[in-house]
This record gives C-alpha cells, sequence and structure tokens, in this order.
C-alpha cells in the first residue's frame, strides 16, 4: 500500500507538472497577442519554480528506505566538556528542524554531560521522508568556537557523531530470537518525577550476535520503554542487514569514522571567522547562526544533489554560457 501511494503521487506529479506548463504556454501566447498577462505569468511561474523544486527533492530521495521515519543518534567525540555541549547544540538544531518540516520527534533515550551538555542521545523523527533527508548528516561534525568553558577565551575544537536509522515498518519483518537477547533495567537518570527515578523503568537490551545496545529512559512505564527499546533494535538490525548488501559501496561504514580531526564531514566555525561548509558537497554558507537554528535545507539539498549526480555546489560546469 505504501507503494502504490507513492506511484498515485507519482502519476498526480506527473499530471499536474503538465497542467502547469501547459497554462504557462497558454499565457505566453496570449500575451504576444497583446494581452497584458505579466502578473498572471510572474504567479504562475514562481508556483511552477516551487513545484518543480519539490518534485527535484522527491526524485532525490529515491532510496529503498528513504520515505520512512528515522531514528538518530548523537554522540560527543575528543573535546570533553565541550564536546558534550557541541553535541547537545546539535541536538537543539535537528530538534528545530524538524519543527519546520511538520516532523513529531519523541527523545527515546538521553544520558547528560557532567557539567554541560549531554553524552548521548537518541531520538525518532516521525514522518515521511525524514530517514532520506536526515541521511545527509551521518558522520562526524566538527565545531571551532571560543570556548565559554574557558577562562582565558581560547578558541576550541569539538566534535560530535551523528548517526541515522531507517525506522523499520512492521510489515518488514526482523526475525529477533529472544534467547539472543540480554534484557537489563535500571532506574531511570535525570529529571523525571519520583516515579522515574525511584523504580527500574529503564530498559537496556544486548543483542549477543551483534553486540548492539539500544536502551530508553523516557517513559514511567517499563513496559513502554522496552517496546521503545525493541523498536530501535530492529531498525538498528534491518540497518545492518542492509550494509551487508551495500558492503561493495561502503558508504555508511565510511562516514562512521573516529569522532577526532580529519574524519569530519562538516565544519561549523564560529571564531576567528564565521562560516559552516559540508566537505562532501563543497557547500559553505557564511549564516553559521541560522544554520544552527535548524535551517538545514541548503546543506541537505546540496549533498543529496552530491551523492545523486556527483556534483558539488557551485559546479557551473553544465550551465550554458550567457
Amino acid at each position: 500500500m505504501h507503494r502504490r501511494k507513492r506511484l498515485e503521487e507519482a502519476i498526480a506529479n506527473d499530471d499536474r507538472i503538465r497542467a502547469l506548463t501547459e497554462d504557462l504556454d497558454t499565457m505566453f501566447e496570449l500575451a504576444r497577442e497583446g494581452e497584458d498577462m505579466a502578473n498572471d505569468i510572474e504567479r504562475d511561474v514562481k508556483t511552477y519554480a516551487e513545484y518543480v523544486d519539490r518534485l527535484e527533492t522527491a526524485m532525490l530521495l529515491s532510496g529503498e528506505n528513504d520515505a520512512l521515519s528515522a531514528i538518530v543518534t548523537i554522540h560527543p567525540g575528543a573535546g570533553g566538556t565541550e564536546s558534550q555541549d557541541w553535541a547537545e547544540m546539535l541536538l537543539r538544531m535537528y530538534l528545530r528542524w524538524t519543527e519546520r518540516h511538520g516532523f513529531q520527534t519523541v527523545i527515546t533515550d538521553r544520558l547528560e554531560g557532567e557539567g554541560a551538555g549531554i553524552k548521548s542521545v537518541t531520538f525518532e523523527v516521525n514522518g515521511e521522508n525524514a530517514y532520506g533527508l536526515l541521511q545527509s548528516e551521518v558522520g562526524i561534525h566538527r565545531l571551532v568556537r571560543i570556548s565559554p568553558f574557558d577562562a582565558n577565551a581560547r578558541r576550541h575544537t569539538s566534535f560530535a557523531s551523528v548517526f541515522v536509522y531507517p525506522q523499520v515498518d512492521d510489515e518488514i519483518v526482523i526475525d529477533i530470537n529472544l534467547d539472543d537477547l540480554r534484557i537489563d533495567t535500571f532506574r531511570s537518570s535525570g529529571a523525571g518525577g519520583q516515579h522515574v527515578n525511584m523504580t527500574d523503568s529503564a530498559v537496556r537490551i544486548t543483542h549477543i550476535p551483534t553486540k548492539t545496545v539500544v536502551q530508553c529512559q523516557n517513559e514511567r512505564s517499563q513496559h513502554k520503554n522496552r517496546e521503545s527499546a525493541m523498536k530501535q533494535l530492529r531498525a538498528k538490525l534491518y540497518e545492518l542487514e542492509l550494509e551487508k548488501k551495500r558492503e561493495a559501496t561502503r558508504k555508511t561504514e565510511d562516514s562512521k569514522l573516529e569522532a577526532s580531526f580529519g574524519s569530519q564531514i562538516r565544519n561549523y566555525v564560529l571564531a576567528p571567522y564565521r562560516l559552516v561548509k559540508d566537505l562532501r558537497s563543497k557547500l559553505s554558507l557564511g549564516d553559521v547562526d541560522r544554520v544552527l537554528e535548524g535551517d538545514l535545507d541548503g546543506m541537505i539539498h546540496a549533498y543529496l544533489v552530491w551523492r545523486k549526480t556527483g556534483r558539488i555546489a557551485g559546479d557551473d560546469k553544465d550551465e550554458a554560457p550567457e
């Protein structure tokens, strides 16, 4: 049914683009005959361009699981407290981005840092194409800034890693042998009220054959936490199976590098100058604050174009001369 829906949407898009093209042809013909169509043409060209942009994004999201919801994990890397604070900044950036797009998010596990930031966080992003869009964020993110934790106001470099997994549809069967699982319960940490902190409601599940570990502690109910953790486990095991099939390209594994110098996919520089640059698509933006506030669409689109065509941002080789 999901596939049928996507195919029906593709047919509807084809009909829509044909209708818009015919309407514009008619307007230009009337303009050539002397009719004042300037305002109508300007309006419809803008509508046409916006629609084509949406179709281009849909075309770029053509992977097997791109239409699925996503599970995102963030871990600080080298840099201690600085990197823990940077991991929390990334979390805020992604939550702002999901708000812009109307995605629903659920933080399933969050471990607070010592003094500031977070040691790790896992959250769900629920909505169509969430996984396809967020694949652009998989890898190491590097921040350069004047440290707010340094009394001497020195410049520091921080790292954090981001991984994204597809939320496996219920129709896709992932066989999990219960004998292969070790399930531990423990008391939740952080805010949550007396019940959360005084009972063993948090759940950690270890898949022994693959050494995959997931946990959830955001719910008061141990049963709900276990259910959420199993969802994460199914998603990660499914991703492992996909990786076996894609081993020749190694795209995902190549991005899972050590969170330290030389392995980043994107640089965010706040001092001595201000710039954010994606090292794959080569897109550079000067408004770092806007990006950190969740305006990631330019970065995501440039990555998707690079992944699909190999073209880097600003590459005008294919453009016709003026």
